[in-house]
Order: C-alpha cells, then sequence, then structure tokens
C-alpha cells in the first residue's frame, strides 16, 4: 500500500473540529437550544490552553468541562474558544485551542465526538492506536455527572478515526 502522504487523518479530524466550533459559534451567538448541553474534555497541557495553576495542579493531563447552565464570555475564534466558568465557585477563564479537545460529547442527543490531539508540530506522526480517554475528571457548572456510553446506545454517533487508519 502507498503511504498517505496527504495525512487523511489529520484532515479529518480538523473537519471534525470544525463541527465543534460551529456548535460553539451558534450558543455565543443565541444561547443552548433546548436541552443541549456540552462535556468538552481537554488536554490541559496541549499546546496554547491557558487555564490557572490551580487548575492545572488540580487536572495535570486533562479536564471534562460541561457548557450548561453557568458559563459566560464565550468567545469562538477560527482556532481556539475562550469560556469563563466556576470551579468551586472561583471563576476562571479557560483558553482553549480545537487541537486541545479531545472529545466532545452532547448527551441530549446522544452525539459525541473523539480526537487525538495534535502536537505543536502537526507533521508528527499520530500516536498509534490510542484513543484519548474523555472520561476524565469533570468540572465546570453542572451537577450532572458525565454520560457514560454503554456502547449500545441507539442513535449514538461517537465517531472514532481509528476505525478509517489501517492496521
Amino acid at each position: 500500500m502507498a503511504e498517505d502522504l496527504m495525512r487523511y487523518d489529520l484532515i479529518a479530524q480538523e473537519a471534525l473540529r470544525g463541527v465543534v466550533r460551529a456548535a460553539l459559534q451558534r450558543v455565543a451567538r443565541t444561547g443552548l437550544p433546548g436541552d443541549h448541553h456540552f462535556y468538552i474534555a481537554i488536554k490541559t497541557r496541549a499546546p496554547g490552553v491557558r487555564i490557572s495553576e490551580r487548575l492545572l495542579e488540580k487536572y495535570p493531563d486533562e479536564i471534562t468541562i460541561v457548557l450548561q447552565h453557568q458559563f459566560w464570555g464565550l468567545d469562538v475564534g477560527e482556532d481556539r474558544f475562550v469560556v469563563e466558568l466556576s470551579f468551586d465557585n472561583i471563576p476562571e477563564k479557560l483558553f482553549v485551542p480545537y487541537n486541545a479537545i479531545s472529545g466532545f460529547f452532547d448527551p441530549s442527543v446522544q452525539f459525541g465526538l473523539q480526537f487525538e490531539t495534535v502536537e505543536a508540530n502537526e507533521n508528527a506522526e499520530p500516536a498509534g492506536d490510542d484513543v484519548p480517554d474523555t472520561a476524565g475528571p469533570t468540572a465546570g457548572n453542572s451537577d450532572e455527572p458525565p454520560a457514560e456510553d454503554d456502547g449500545g446506545e441507539p442513535g449514538a454517533a461517537v465517531v472514532s478515526l481509528d476505525a478509517f487508519r489501517k492496521k
């Protein structure tokens, strides 16, 4: 087989991160419609992530934020978003590049995406067949625990790019 010099895996991830960006843009303009809300898993040490030292100490690898009832200052850019949340009744501002997102889930419609986090050098080889674990600690503004994936939920739309890779 020929080597994939186009890096379709990275192109596909970029396109799917565009889904997250479009959802956040809609929420920034009009608010969350209906029962929609988002769990967003973020690699806290990914390039460009800016969170407080307090949060970085508490969540050294990954944090899952919840955008539901109490968030503000959502600013959605082309390559990152900024949002303010309360953690233990302390307001925090997070700067999150889309490349730092390892998971996105809207439990109201059972829609989810999982991503490999892209290293600072986008030409680097992907990290094997591992899909990042998005069930890390949850922080944010909801009393609801993260939804569990039972693997058989009808209508679930979790996409893993590993399904498209050669083994």
